[in-house]
Protein backbone atom coordinates (compact mmCIF):
# COMPACT_ATOMS: atom_id res chain seq x y z
CA UNK A 1 0.00 0.00 0.00
CA UNK A 2 2.75 2.45 0.03
CA UNK A 3 3.73 1.77 -3.37
CA UNK A 4 -0.18 3.27 -3.65
CA UNK A 5 1.42 6.31 -2.00
CA UNK A 6 3.85 7.07 -3.98
CA UNK A 7 1.83 6.22 -7.18
CA UNK A 8 -1.02 8.81 -6.27
CA UNK A 9 1.99 11.41 -5.42
CA UNK A 10 3.51 10.66 -8.75
CA UNK A 11 0.22 10.76 -10.55
CA UNK A 12 -0.17 14.06 -9.33
CA UNK A 13 3.00 15.97 -9.56
CA UNK A 14 3.45 14.05 -12.95
CA UNK A 15 0.54 14.11 -14.72
CA UNK A 16 -2.26 16.07 -13.40
CA UNK A 17 -1.38 19.46 -12.17
CA UNK A 18 1.68 19.68 -15.20
CA UNK A 19 -1.11 18.91 -17.61
CA UNK A 20 -3.06 21.86 -16.75
CA UNK A 21 -0.43 24.10 -16.10
CA UNK A 22 1.03 23.29 -19.89
CA UNK A 23 -2.61 22.85 -21.35
CA UNK A 24 -5.05 25.25 -19.78
CA UNK A 25 -3.77 28.77 -19.66
CA UNK A 26 -5.29 31.22 -21.46
CA UNK A 27 -2.62 33.07 -22.32
CA UNK A 28 -4.92 35.07 -25.27
CA UNK A 29 -8.44 35.81 -23.19
CA UNK A 30 -7.54 35.35 -19.56
CA UNK A 31 -8.42 32.55 -17.51
CA UNK A 32 -8.38 28.76 -18.55
CA UNK A 33 -9.15 27.33 -21.93
CA UNK A 34 -12.88 26.68 -21.58
CA UNK A 35 -12.24 23.40 -23.85
CA UNK A 36 -9.69 21.20 -25.46
CA UNK A 37 -10.36 18.12 -27.08
CA UNK A 38 -8.97 14.64 -26.66
CA UNK A 39 -5.86 15.33 -28.84
CA UNK A 40 -4.98 18.38 -27.31
CA UNK A 41 -6.61 20.61 -30.07
CA UNK A 42 -7.52 23.85 -28.10
CA UNK A 43 -10.93 25.46 -29.66
CA UNK A 44 -9.82 29.28 -28.65
CA UNK A 45 -13.14 30.73 -28.44
CA UNK A 46 -15.04 27.86 -26.34
CA UNK A 47 -17.44 29.22 -23.61
CA UNK A 48 -15.84 29.16 -19.88
CA UNK A 49 -17.81 27.08 -17.39
CA UNK A 50 -17.85 28.15 -13.69
CA UNK A 51 -17.73 24.63 -12.46
CA UNK A 52 -14.19 24.52 -14.46
CA UNK A 53 -12.90 27.38 -12.96
CA UNK A 54 -13.84 27.10 -9.37
CA UNK A 55 -12.55 23.39 -9.64
CA UNK A 56 -9.10 24.84 -11.09
CA UNK A 57 -9.12 27.54 -8.26
CA UNK A 58 -9.89 24.32 -5.45
CA UNK A 59 -7.61 22.03 -7.23
CA UNK A 60 -4.06 24.72 -6.94
CA UNK A 61 -5.57 26.19 -3.66
CA UNK A 62 -5.23 22.35 -1.95
CA UNK A 63 -2.01 22.24 -4.31
CA UNK A 64 -0.32 25.06 -2.98
CA UNK A 65 -1.42 24.68 1.05
CA UNK A 66 -0.21 20.94 0.75
CA UNK A 67 3.51 21.87 -1.13
CA UNK A 68 3.99 25.42 -0.81
CA UNK A 69 5.10 25.50 -4.58
CA UNK A 70 4.56 29.04 -5.91
CA UNK A 71 3.36 28.00 -9.26
CA UNK A 72 0.25 26.15 -7.57
CA UNK A 73 -0.19 29.76 -6.19
CA UNK A 74 0.07 31.20 -8.34
CA UNK A 75 -2.52 29.67 -10.92
CA UNK A 76 -4.41 29.53 -8.17
CA UNK A 77 -4.23 33.30 -8.04
CA UNK A 78 -5.05 33.31 -11.50
CA UNK A 79 -8.34 31.55 -11.14
CA UNK A 80 -9.35 34.02 -8.24
CA UNK A 81 -8.97 36.76 -10.18
CA UNK A 82 -10.97 35.29 -13.33
CA UNK A 83 -13.76 34.00 -10.86
CA UNK A 84 -14.04 37.28 -9.41
CA UNK A 85 -13.95 39.57 -12.37
CA UNK A 86 -15.70 37.88 -14.69
CA UNK A 87 -18.26 35.02 -13.22
CA UNK A 88 -19.07 37.48 -10.16
CA UNK A 89 -22.82 39.16 -10.57
CA UNK A 90 -21.54 42.51 -8.86
CA UNK A 91 -25.33 43.78 -9.27
CA UNK A 92 -27.39 40.72 -7.69
CA UNK A 93 -24.74 38.78 -5.76
CA UNK A 94 -24.06 35.11 -6.51
CA UNK A 95 -21.85 33.55 -9.67
CA UNK A 96 -22.71 33.25 -12.94
CA UNK A 97 -23.20 29.66 -14.63
CA UNK A 98 -21.31 30.36 -18.07
CA UNK A 99 -19.40 33.74 -19.44
CA UNK A 100 -17.71 33.49 -23.17
CA UNK A 101 -14.38 33.14 -23.72
CA UNK A 102 -13.72 37.01 -23.61
CA UNK A 103 -15.63 36.80 -20.25
CA UNK A 104 -18.91 38.46 -21.13
CA UNK A 105 -22.04 36.07 -19.36
CA UNK A 106 -23.30 33.68 -21.08
CA UNK A 107 -25.72 32.01 -18.87
CA UNK A 108 -26.86 34.44 -15.81
CA UNK A 109 -28.64 31.93 -14.04
CA UNK A 110 -27.85 30.72 -10.39
CA UNK A 111 -27.14 27.35 -9.74
CA UNK A 112 -26.79 25.94 -6.42
CA UNK A 113 -24.32 23.55 -7.34
CA UNK A 114 -22.27 26.11 -9.08
CA UNK A 115 -22.57 28.28 -5.75
CA UNK A 116 -22.03 25.63 -3.85
CA UNK A 117 -18.53 24.91 -5.98
CA UNK A 118 -17.39 28.33 -5.32
CA UNK A 119 -18.05 28.59 -1.90
CA UNK A 120 -16.06 24.88 -1.94
CA UNK A 121 -12.95 26.74 -3.77
CA UNK A 122 -13.02 30.39 -1.81
CA UNK A 123 -12.82 27.87 1.27
CA UNK A 124 -9.73 26.35 0.03
CA UNK A 125 -8.33 29.46 -1.41
CA UNK A 126 -8.57 31.26 1.78
CA UNK A 127 -7.10 28.23 3.90
CA UNK A 128 -3.96 28.63 1.14
CA UNK A 129 -3.42 32.63 1.28
CA UNK A 130 -4.80 33.79 4.89
CA UNK A 131 -6.51 36.39 3.55
CA UNK A 132 -9.78 37.52 5.45
CA UNK A 133 -11.20 38.93 2.28
CA UNK A 134 -11.18 35.46 0.87
CA UNK A 135 -13.42 34.38 3.49
CA UNK A 136 -15.53 37.38 3.86
CA UNK A 137 -16.44 36.75 0.54
CA UNK A 138 -16.85 32.70 0.91
CA UNK A 139 -19.65 33.92 3.83
CA UNK A 140 -21.41 36.39 1.81
CA UNK A 141 -21.89 33.61 -0.65
CA UNK A 142 -23.14 31.51 1.61
CA UNK A 143 -25.52 34.32 3.02
CA UNK A 144 -27.00 34.30 -0.76
CA UNK A 145 -27.80 30.95 -0.89
CA UNK A 146 -29.21 30.89 2.27
CA UNK A 147 -31.36 33.97 1.58
CA UNK A 148 -32.12 32.53 -1.69
CA UNK A 149 -31.99 29.02 -2.06
CA UNK A 150 -32.85 26.75 1.68
CA UNK A 151 -36.61 25.24 1.86
CA UNK A 152 -37.40 26.84 5.34
CA UNK A 153 -40.47 24.55 5.14
CA UNK A 154 -39.42 21.38 4.05
CA UNK A 155 -35.20 21.34 4.72
CA UNK A 156 -32.70 21.36 1.68
CA UNK A 157 -32.40 23.51 -0.96
CA UNK A 158 -34.04 24.08 -4.47
CA UNK A 159 -31.55 23.84 -7.32
CA UNK A 160 -31.68 26.56 -9.87
CA UNK A 161 -32.58 30.89 -9.59
CA UNK A 162 -32.49 33.51 -12.27
CA UNK A 163 -29.84 35.52 -12.22
CA UNK A 164 -32.20 38.08 -9.94
CA UNK A 165 -32.60 35.21 -7.20
CA UNK A 166 -36.01 34.14 -8.66
CA UNK A 167 -36.73 30.49 -8.62
CA UNK A 168 -36.20 29.38 -12.10
CA UNK A 169 -38.75 27.65 -14.28
CA UNK A 170 -36.69 25.27 -15.44
CA UNK A 171 -34.47 23.64 -12.48
CA UNK A 172 -32.33 21.09 -14.48
CA UNK A 173 -28.84 21.10 -13.72
CA UNK A 174 -27.81 20.07 -16.93
CA UNK A 175 -29.17 18.14 -20.54
CA UNK A 176 -28.93 14.93 -18.48
CA UNK A 177 -30.87 15.59 -15.89
CA UNK A 178 -34.48 15.70 -14.08
CA UNK A 179 -36.11 18.85 -14.62
CA UNK A 180 -36.81 18.72 -10.20
CA UNK A 181 -36.52 20.87 -7.43
CA UNK A 182 -34.11 18.41 -5.48
CA UNK A 183 -31.41 16.62 -6.40
CA UNK A 184 -29.12 14.91 -4.04
CA UNK A 185 -26.66 16.35 -6.49
CA UNK A 186 -26.40 19.51 -5.72
CA UNK A 187 -26.78 18.48 -1.78
CA UNK A 188 -23.92 16.76 -2.00
CA UNK A 189 -21.62 19.10 -3.27
CA UNK A 190 -23.03 22.02 -0.75
CA UNK A 191 -22.41 19.83 2.73
CA UNK A 192 -18.49 19.45 0.92
CA UNK A 193 -18.58 23.12 0.24
CA UNK A 194 -20.31 23.90 4.18
CA UNK A 195 -17.99 21.47 5.79
CA UNK A 196 -15.00 22.70 4.17
CA UNK A 197 -15.39 26.47 5.09
CA UNK A 198 -16.47 25.19 8.51
CA UNK A 199 -13.24 23.68 9.13
CA UNK A 200 -11.57 26.68 8.15
CA UNK A 201 -13.88 28.87 10.00
CA UNK A 202 -16.44 28.65 12.94
CA UNK A 203 -19.42 29.96 11.91
CA UNK A 204 -23.09 29.22 13.69
CA UNK A 205 -25.28 29.12 10.05
CA UNK A 206 -22.29 27.20 9.12
CA UNK A 207 -23.00 24.55 11.78
CA UNK A 208 -26.87 24.33 11.59
CA UNK A 209 -26.77 24.07 8.18
CA UNK A 210 -24.33 21.23 8.04
CA UNK A 211 -26.11 19.24 10.40
CA UNK A 212 -29.39 19.59 8.17
CA UNK A 213 -27.83 18.59 5.69
CA UNK A 214 -26.26 15.67 6.94
CA UNK A 215 -30.15 14.20 8.00
CA UNK A 216 -31.43 15.33 5.04
CA UNK A 217 -28.83 12.24 3.87
CA UNK A 218 -29.40 9.88 6.46
CA UNK A 219 -33.85 10.84 6.51
CA UNK A 220 -34.48 11.37 2.44
CA UNK A 221 -31.66 11.20 0.03
CA UNK A 222 -30.09 7.43 1.48
CA UNK A 223 -32.58 4.66 0.97
CA UNK A 224 -32.48 2.42 3.63
CA UNK A 225 -32.94 -0.96 2.42
CA UNK A 226 -30.89 -0.57 -0.86
CA UNK A 227 -28.09 2.19 0.67
CA UNK A 228 -27.65 4.15 -2.45
CA UNK A 229 -28.66 7.36 -2.92
CA UNK A 230 -31.87 8.77 -4.53
CA UNK A 231 -31.26 10.83 -6.86
CA UNK A 232 -33.85 13.36 -7.52
CA UNK A 233 -36.97 14.91 -5.59
CA UNK A 234 -39.81 17.29 -5.30
CA UNK A 235 -39.59 19.96 -2.79
CA UNK A 236 -41.59 17.59 -0.51
CA UNK A 237 -38.65 15.06 -0.94
CA UNK A 238 -40.97 12.84 -3.01
CA UNK A 239 -38.72 10.59 -5.04
CA UNK A 240 -39.07 10.79 -8.75
CA UNK A 241 -36.70 8.20 -10.07
CA UNK A 242 -34.93 5.01 -9.54
CA UNK A 243 -31.78 5.32 -11.08
CA UNK A 244 -28.61 4.09 -9.02
CA UNK A 245 -25.27 6.41 -9.52
CA UNK A 246 -22.31 4.28 -8.27
CA UNK A 247 -20.01 7.11 -8.72
CA UNK A 248 -21.77 8.89 -6.59
CA UNK A 249 -23.21 6.52 -3.79
CA UNK A 250 -19.16 5.99 -2.89
CA UNK A 251 -18.44 9.65 -3.05
CA UNK A 252 -21.09 10.59 -0.79
CA UNK A 253 -20.27 8.14 1.74
CA UNK A 254 -17.03 9.59 2.00
CA UNK A 255 -17.82 13.24 2.10
CA UNK A 256 -20.60 12.46 4.47
CA UNK A 257 -18.05 11.04 6.82
CA UNK A 258 -15.85 14.01 6.26
CA UNK A 259 -18.30 16.18 6.94
CA UNK A 260 -19.52 14.94 10.50
CA UNK A 261 -16.19 14.50 11.18
CA UNK A 262 -15.76 18.28 11.31
CA UNK A 263 -19.45 18.67 12.89
CA UNK A 264 -18.30 17.45 15.45
CA UNK A 265 -21.64 15.52 17.08
CA UNK A 266 -20.45 12.06 18.20
CA UNK A 267 -23.90 10.45 17.97
CA UNK A 268 -24.70 11.95 14.71
CA UNK A 269 -20.43 11.14 13.42
CA UNK A 270 -21.75 6.61 14.36
CA UNK A 271 -24.67 6.81 12.56
CA UNK A 272 -23.01 8.49 9.50
CA UNK A 273 -20.07 6.07 9.49
CA UNK A 274 -22.55 2.97 10.14
CA UNK A 275 -24.40 3.94 6.65
CA UNK A 276 -21.29 4.61 5.03
CA UNK A 277 -20.01 1.21 5.10
CA UNK A 278 -23.29 -0.22 4.08
CA UNK A 279 -23.14 1.82 0.82
CA UNK A 280 -19.43 1.04 0.20
CA UNK A 281 -20.23 -2.77 0.65
CA UNK A 282 -23.68 -2.19 -2.07
CA UNK A 283 -21.14 -0.31 -4.56
CA UNK A 284 -18.84 -3.02 -4.16
CA UNK A 285 -21.16 -6.22 -4.63
CA UNK A 286 -23.32 -3.96 -7.42
CA UNK A 287 -21.15 -1.46 -9.18
CA UNK A 288 -18.10 -3.23 -9.68
CA UNK A 289 -16.45 -5.08 -12.71
CA UNK A 290 -14.45 -8.05 -12.80
CA UNK A 291 -11.31 -6.23 -13.76
CA UNK A 292 -11.97 -3.69 -11.03
CA UNK A 293 -13.32 -0.45 -12.76
CA UNK A 294 -16.99 1.30 -11.50
CA UNK A 295 -19.49 0.86 -13.74
CA UNK A 296 -21.56 4.22 -14.22
CA UNK A 297 -24.93 3.14 -13.57
CA UNK A 298 -27.98 1.02 -13.21
CA UNK A 299 -31.17 0.88 -12.26
CA UNK A 300 -33.81 -2.11 -10.17
CA UNK A 301 -33.39 -3.75 -13.14
CA UNK A 302 -29.49 -4.19 -13.15
CA UNK A 303 -27.08 -1.98 -15.05
CA UNK A 304 -28.07 0.31 -17.60
CA UNK A 305 -24.77 2.36 -18.61
CA UNK A 306 -21.92 0.04 -18.35
CA UNK A 307 -19.16 2.39 -19.14
CA UNK A 308 -16.26 3.18 -16.89
CA UNK A 309 -15.95 7.25 -16.25
CA UNK A 310 -13.10 8.99 -15.12
CA UNK A 311 -14.67 10.61 -11.86
CA UNK A 312 -16.41 6.89 -10.05
CA UNK A 313 -12.57 5.39 -10.72
CA UNK A 314 -11.12 8.60 -8.72
CA UNK A 315 -13.86 8.53 -6.33
CA UNK A 316 -13.80 4.56 -5.71
CA UNK A 317 -10.02 4.69 -4.44
CA UNK A 318 -11.24 7.06 -1.59
CA UNK A 319 -14.38 5.89 -0.95
CA UNK A 320 -12.80 1.96 -0.55
CA UNK A 321 -9.85 3.51 1.52
CA UNK A 322 -12.79 5.40 3.71
CA UNK A 323 -14.73 2.27 4.23
CA UNK A 324 -11.40 0.59 5.24
CA UNK A 325 -10.47 2.67 7.77
CA UNK A 326 -14.15 2.47 9.68
CA UNK A 327 -14.43 -1.23 9.30
CA UNK A 328 -10.98 -2.89 8.64
CA UNK A 329 -12.55 -5.13 5.96
CA UNK A 330 -9.55 -6.25 4.00
CA UNK A 331 -11.56 -6.31 1.22
CA UNK A 332 -12.49 -2.81 1.07
CA UNK A 333 -8.24 -2.11 1.00
CA UNK A 334 -7.72 -4.47 -1.47
CA UNK A 335 -10.32 -3.23 -3.70
CA UNK A 336 -8.86 0.51 -3.05
CA UNK A 337 -5.40 -0.89 -4.87
CA UNK A 338 -7.58 -2.75 -7.33
CA UNK A 339 -9.46 0.71 -8.37
CA UNK A 340 -6.04 2.58 -8.67
CA UNK A 341 -4.68 -0.36 -10.73
CA UNK A 342 -7.68 -0.39 -13.05
CA UNK A 343 -7.40 4.02 -13.23
CA UNK A 344 -3.54 3.57 -14.31
CA UNK A 345 -3.97 1.18 -16.96
CA UNK A 346 -7.52 2.62 -18.69
CA UNK A 347 -8.43 5.87 -17.47
CA UNK A 348 -5.04 7.55 -17.49
CA UNK A 349 -4.00 8.89 -21.30
CA UNK A 350 -0.25 7.89 -21.02
CA UNK A 351 0.54 9.64 -24.38
CA UNK A 352 -1.44 12.85 -24.04
CA UNK A 353 -1.80 13.63 -20.41
CA UNK A 354 -4.64 14.00 -17.76
CA UNK A 355 -6.77 10.86 -17.65
CA UNK A 356 -9.62 9.99 -20.63
CA UNK A 357 -13.59 10.83 -19.87
CA UNK A 358 -14.39 7.52 -19.87
CA UNK A 359 -13.55 3.42 -21.41
CA UNK A 360 -15.99 1.23 -22.34
CA UNK A 361 -16.45 -1.85 -20.08
CA UNK A 362 -13.81 -3.48 -22.37
CA UNK A 363 -11.27 -0.53 -21.52
CA UNK A 364 -11.56 1.32 -25.09
CA UNK A 365 -11.40 4.68 -24.66
CA UNK A 366 -14.20 7.22 -25.80
CA UNK A 367 -11.40 9.91 -27.72
CA UNK A 368 -14.11 11.88 -29.02
CA UNK A 369 -14.62 13.08 -25.51
CA UNK A 370 -13.18 16.57 -23.99
CA UNK A 371 -10.14 16.62 -22.22
CA UNK A 372 -10.85 20.31 -20.45
CA UNK A 373 -14.52 21.33 -20.71
CA UNK A 374 -17.31 22.76 -18.55
CA UNK A 375 -17.67 19.30 -16.70
CA UNK A 376 -13.87 18.24 -17.33
CA UNK A 377 -11.76 19.53 -14.24
CA UNK A 378 -8.69 18.47 -12.51
CA UNK A 379 -10.83 18.31 -9.20
CA UNK A 380 -12.13 14.57 -8.81
CA UNK A 381 -8.94 13.05 -10.01
CA UNK A 382 -6.11 15.44 -8.07
CA UNK A 383 -8.54 15.53 -4.63
CA UNK A 384 -8.17 10.98 -5.02
CA UNK A 385 -4.70 11.50 -4.75
CA UNK A 386 -4.54 14.28 -1.94
CA UNK A 387 -7.08 11.85 0.03
CA UNK A 388 -5.04 8.77 -1.01
CA UNK A 389 -1.73 10.35 0.21
CA UNK A 390 -3.33 11.78 3.35
CA UNK A 391 -5.38 8.62 4.40
CA UNK A 392 -2.43 6.36 4.14
CA UNK A 393 -0.39 8.09 6.37
CA UNK A 394 -2.49 7.90 9.20
CA UNK A 395 -3.14 4.27 8.46
CA UNK A 396 0.54 4.09 8.49
CA UNK A 397 0.81 5.55 11.73
CA UNK A 398 -1.84 3.49 13.14
CA UNK A 399 0.32 0.21 12.04
CA UNK A 400 -3.05 -0.76 10.01
CA UNK A 401 -0.87 -1.26 6.17
CA UNK A 402 0.15 -4.52 4.95
CA UNK A 403 3.46 -6.15 6.59
CA UNK A 404 2.71 -3.70 9.76
CA UNK A 405 1.54 -6.99 11.59
CA UNK A 406 -1.97 -5.54 11.96
CA UNK A 407 -5.25 -6.56 9.62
Amino acid sequence: MLELWQKAEAELRSNILPFWLRHAIDEEYGGFRGQIANDLTIDPRAAKGLILNARILWTFSKAYSTYRDPVYLETARRAHEYLIRFFRDAEFGGFYWMVDFEGRPLDTKKRIYGQAFTVYALAEYYHATGDAEILARALRLVEKIEAAGHDAAHGGYFETYERDWSLAQDQRLSDVDMDEKKSMNTHLHLLEAYATLLRFHENATLRLRLRELIEVFLGHIINPVTHHFILFFDEHWRPSTEKISFGHNIEGSWLLCEAAEILGDFELLKRVRETAVKMAQAVYEQGLDIDGGLLYEADPTGIIDSNKHWWPQAEAVVGFLNAYELSGQKHFLTTAERSWAFINKYIVDHEHGEWFWLVSRDGVPDTKQDKVGPWKCPYHNSRACFEVMERLDVLKTAGRLSGTGQH
